[in-house]
């Protein structure tokens, strides 16, 4: 099995002419009846070998981890990321392998991270010890200050993972650290007042997805066609916008009408339609699937309103799963007439529609 990567590779090295690679591109989306944008590609699995190499390697980091806490506490998560690095000169940046780097990769960043937070908390809880203060509320206190120091040395890591080895989903992992340094400086910032976390949460979260939405939206826009690896890197932020956009706005539909649950799901189900016209535009079903939990709950708190309460759960799950079914059936055709409607500048600078052969 070849991934689009390995084609583009072999293009470069010299095994494939451009027309030829062009020529199994289209070869391929007659067979399927849809192109390969709609495909949605991103390089996970080139064969069982990497299934394979991916259980040798999270048996070789569980040993670093538990032979390096023999030794000392904290040299348990050195172990594992200075374990990851040397994994990935071989595994990652020679053999490009898929699976085995993301596994590397996560384990690099965790180790990073792990090392830094329980090097940190461990001075916190030293200091509680001298200050006079609970324990207890000496580490409440200053968990922001950890969380921030952790968030860093996890943006800083993932930065450093990325110019080694270009990893595509190093770049999600970096931009979910630095997510995590704009919580822990909002805790900061809100830890002497008594305003409750449930009021900036959600708004921080949200400023957030916009963010990581627009930059999964840059690195699409250098691969329209999704042939390169541009369009790897765009899915693992596409799929970290996507829960940090859908939370938030979920949560204040569902709070703003939450005396009457049949106007807080209808309106449940009036985010979902326009998520769904943002999905099919983009060509990105990440949307569509973060805001699932949500949308079986509406649909849920429907059917009980309707007296179905025994099968509300069972009903969801049907006319949802058929609902997705049929717009997977449909995909090509929906995003061809939603796109058509919007402004040609605009068309320009998304994924080409093409119809469905079917």
């Amino acid at each position: 099995m070849y991934s689009q990567d390995d084609i583009d590779r072999a293009v470069a090295d010299g095994a494939l002419t451009q027309e030829a690679a062009a020529s199994l591109r289209d070869y391929t989306s007659q067979r399927k009846a849809t192109s390969l944008v709609d495909e949605e590609h991103f390089h996970l699995l080139s064969g069982f070998n990497d299934i394979f190499v991916t259980i040798a390697v999270l048996l070789v980091l569980f040993s670093c981890a538990f032979l390096g806490k023999e030794l000392h506490y904290n040299l348990g998560p050195v172990c594992v990321a200075l374990s990851a690095w040397a994994l990935a000169e071989y595994f990652t940046r020679r053999r490009h392998m898929a699976l085995p780097s993301i596994i590397l990769l996560m384990a690099f960043v965790g180790g990073v991270s792990w090392t830094v937070f329980s090097v940190a908390g461990s001075q916190v809880f030293f200091d509680a010890g001298e200050s006079g203060d609970p324990i207890g509320v000496y580490i409440s206190k200053n968990f922001s200050l950890i969380f921030m120091t952790t968030s860093v040395a996890g943006a800083l890591s993932a930065w450093l993972h990325w110019w080694r080895f270009r990893v595509p989903i190093t770049v999600a992992a970096g931009m979910a650290a630095l997510v995590g340094l704009l919580v822990s400086l909002t805790m900061l910032l809100f830890s002497h007042n008594e305003i409750r976390s449930d009021f900036w949460l959600s708004p921080i979260l949200f400023v957030a997805g916009v963010a990581v939405f627009a930059l999964a939206m840059r690195w699409d826009l250098m691969d329209i066609e999704r042939k390169t690896r541009n369009s790897d890197v765009a899915f693992w932020l596409h799929l970290l916008a996507a829960p940090l956009l859908v939370y938030p706005v979920f949560k204040f539909a569902t709070a703003m009408e939450a005396s009457n649950e049949v106007i807080s799901a209808l309106a449940v189900l009036a985010i979902y339609a326009v998520l769904g016209i943002v999905a099919l535009s983009i060509d990105r079903r990440a949307l569509l699937v973060s805001a699932l939990v949500f949308l079986i709950a509406a649909i849920t708190d429907l059917a009980e309103e309707l007296g179905t309460a025994g099968l509300s759960l069972s009903l969801s799950c049907l006319i949802i799963g058929t609902f997705l079914l049929l717009l997977s059936a449909f995909w090509q055709r929906t995003r061809l007439i939603i796109v058509r409607k919007l402004p040609e500048s605009l068309q320009s600078q998304l994924p080409p529609t093409v119809q469905s052969a079917s």
